[in-house]
């Protein structure tokens, strides 16, 4: 059950990021105020009322064009970069290289599980040391 969080919570995590980086427009046309559509990444669909281009004798400037284009856009994060990690001076460098290495070399050798008494006997009690000592635990 705690691997099946950890896996999703990874995948919830990437989709974070990708959103977050992720740019997009959304096109919207409106008709008389009201919202007629609305497209991501394309063109919105015209309701057909779109002003023609109107001739020198039919130009009346009283008439407006009813319809409007919106387009809005949304720009993603680009602060995701990894341009400092690159940016580490020589000491910094040695310092993780070193630290790489020693916890690499950390568990080397766990495998093997050595007991140094393993062939020595204990001791033979002559007598009880806590009563002799009279040393109680309570």
């Amino acid at each position: 059950m705690k691997v099946f969080r950890k896996k999703i919570g990874a995948i919830l995590m990437t989709f974070v990021v990708l959103f977050s980086t992720m740019s997009f427009t959304v096109n919207q046309h409106y008709c008389g105020g009201e919202l007629v559509a609305s497209a991501l990444f394309l063109k919105a669909d015209s309701c057909g009322m779109e002003e023609k281009t109107p001739s020198k004798e039919d130009c009346n400037l009283v008439d407006k064009n009813c319809c409007d284009n919106v387009i809005k856009v949304y720009k993603g994060q680009k602060e995701l970069e990894a341009t400092n990690i690159l940016r580490l001076n020589s000491s910094q460098q040695l310092f993780i290289a070193s630290f790489i290495y020693t916890y690499i070399n950390l568990f080397k050798g766990l495998e093997n599980n050595i007991v140094p008494f393993k062939n020595y006997s204990p001791p033979i009690l002559v007598t009880d040391i806590h009563i002799v000592d009279q040393v109680f635990l309570i």
